[in-house]
């Protein structure tokens, strides 16, 4: 997985990056978009957002957010 432009297993350094990149978005919708190009598929549960690595789509865990 990739965050700030460095290759990364721990997801504490991946939600630290989305939660980053969130603050500067205006909509959710515009930051699962730009998420998808950062090779990350963003879905809205009852428990959080779901986080998973494209292209198979794999979940990494849960943002509870």
């Amino acid at each position: 997985m990739f965050a700030d432009n460095k290759l990364t297993e721990s997801l504490a350094e991946v939600q630290n990056f989305l939660l980053a990149e969130r603050g500067k978005v205006l909509s959710e919708a515009e930051w699962r978009f730009r998420m998808r190009g950062y090779g990350y598929n963003l879905c809205r549960t009852d428990s959080g957002v779901e986080v998973a690595r494209l292209p198979r789509n794999e979940v990494l865990g849960t943002l509870a957010i």
